[in-house]
């Protein structure tokens, strides 16, 4: 590791993203493709993927709040973006200024982007949501008619243009289930519901990650993709990330800060929920629940240490959790893999999320601001850094998972094509972010990004453009 990351750090390769990007596009080639990189790109760095989107070929992007959507443009990105989730008195003015598609679910809303439109002396862009089921944001469908012939009036008189209609599945990661066809029949009302009201979207947007995957019905014009983006399957449901050609884009890795031999019966950890069962070696990791390391996962969560996966022992602290070596050896400073693409060996995001009893999106988007990002590109640096141990530590992965089919443990298995009217270069210009190259270098470079009880017992008990898409 580099002095500016000797503790930890997470080793985001951007190839993985472009790659997964064109994998997802192969999936809807009819549709246009909308890379969601909210919440600072799910924990990898939102300009970093954005600009590795862009790309690939993404021609949208896609941000929860509009702050979000803002520094991707103060980062240079000129391409299409949307953002939805507003509440009164937002900055809809400056979003308006700045050529970003608002989302809008309601009349109060309506009302705040036209005035907004006024002020700036543009015209808006407004996509309306329709909630077909979800039963968060979107309009219901109740009120749908008056929503459009208000939007349509507010178009007419040259305050907005009503650029998509779009809406959100609740349940297309369980296939099969009834309410993915209801919702489709209730998105499809409403569009005719749209054109009636004299609305002539260009885009209509249903499907998330999942439904890009197995719902080529729901594709329309957009599809808009999240956590696929990131290499990280939606749900077991649908399938493995490699049951669809994606790589998971993070590796999470940090030096061993302490090793030391223990008698049989020493405490592990607050509670001392875990007592060694004899003499053995105990190492140190220096991450804990202040790095987003879930406490949920003490006792149970997967690391890869000198070749082997282990589990933590204990519970996992703020700062620090410990693993138990057994008759193995390490050294001060040896690399732990806490997750990553899980191909060489290493746990993945989706092993922490069971080990946790959540999802592996919130095992990725929840790292914090204390552990840096690197940015590594293994399609034009040659590589990949950060697993050790491959052939051996990959012989333990595949036990790991062959235990889980017999439910005996909690492990588990595991062309660069730009969009067109594109810039090249990228900076980072936000709080979360320090600019990065974007040329391959030898030496990884550093951005900080984004941060976001119960314990089990042990054994014994810059400043250049970020690239813009087609408009």
């Amino acid at each position: 590791m580099n002095e500016t990351a000797n503790r930890a750090r997470a080793v985001v390769d951007l190839a993985a993203v472009r790659a997964n990007v064109r994998a997802l596009r192969d999936r809807a080639p009819g549709a246009e493709l909308m890379a969601v990189v909210k919440s600072d790109g799910y924990g990898h760095g939102a300009v970093p993927c954005a600009r590795a989107a862009r790309e690939a070929g993404a021609s949208w992007l896609g941000t929860a709040l509009p702050e979000e959507a803002l520094a991707l443009r103060a980062a240079g990105d000129t391409g299409r973006l949307m953002c939805w989730l507003w509440t009164p008195g937002g900055p809809w003015q400056r979003v308006v200024e700045q050529d970003i598609d608002v989302s809008v679910s309601g009349l109060w809303a309506l009302r705040e982007v036209t005035a907004a439109a006024r002020a700036a002396g543009r015209t808006a862009r407004v996509q309306l949501k329709i909630d077909t089921g979800l039963g968060r944001n979107g309009c219901p469908p109740a009120d749908w008619p008056e929503l459009t012939a208000a939007a349509r009036a507010a178009e007419a008189a040259g305050a907005l243009r009503v650029t998509g209609v779009w809406s959100h599945f609740a349940c297309a990661d369980e296939p099969g289930h009834p309410s993915i066809t209801a919702q489709l029949d209730v998105f499809r009302q409403a569009l005719r519901t749209a054109e009636s009201a004299g609305l002539r979207p260009e885009v209509r947007h249903i499907a998330n990650t999942p439904a890009t995957l197995t719902l080529p019905e729901a594709h329309f014009d957009l599809v808009r993709t999240g956590i696929g983006i990131y290499g990280i399957s939606p749900s077991p449901e649908v399938g493995t990330s490699g049951d669809f050609g994606l790589r998971p884009a993070m590796t999470l890795e940090a030096a061993l800060a302490s090793v030391k031999r223990v008698p049989g019966g020493h405490g592990v950890s607050y509670g001392h929920r875990y007592l060694t069962p004899g003499e053995t070696t105990l190492a140190l990791v220096p991450l804990g629940y202040a790095d987003g390391i879930p406490r949920h996962a003490s006792g149970t969560g997967p690391v890869l240490v000198a070749g082997k996966w282990r589990t933590v022992a204990g519970r996992i602290a703020m700062d620090q959790f410990v693993v138990d070596l057994g008759g193995d050896s390490a050294e001060v400073g040896d690399l732990a893999v806490l997750f990553g693409p899980g191909d060489r060996g290493e746990p993945t995001a989706e092993d922490w999320g069971r080990a946790a009893g959540t999802i592996g999106y919130e095992i990725v988007t929840r790292i914090g601001t204390r552990v840096p990002r690197v940015y590594v590109d293994s399609e034009r640096d040659g590589g990949v850094f950060g697993v050790h141990g491959a052939e051996e530590a990959h012989e333990t992965h595949a036990a790991h998972a062959a235990h889980e089919e017999n439910g005996t443990a909690a492990g588990t298995a595991a062309e660069t094509e730009s969009a067109a009217n594109s810039t090249t270069d990228l900076a980072v210009n936000s709080a979360t972010s320090t600019a990065i190259s974007t040329a391959p270098t030898n030496a990884p470079t550093t951005a900080p990004t984004n941060a976001s009880d119960t314990a089990t017992a042990g054994t014994a008990d810059g400043d250049t453009a970020l690239t813009g898409g087609t408009a």
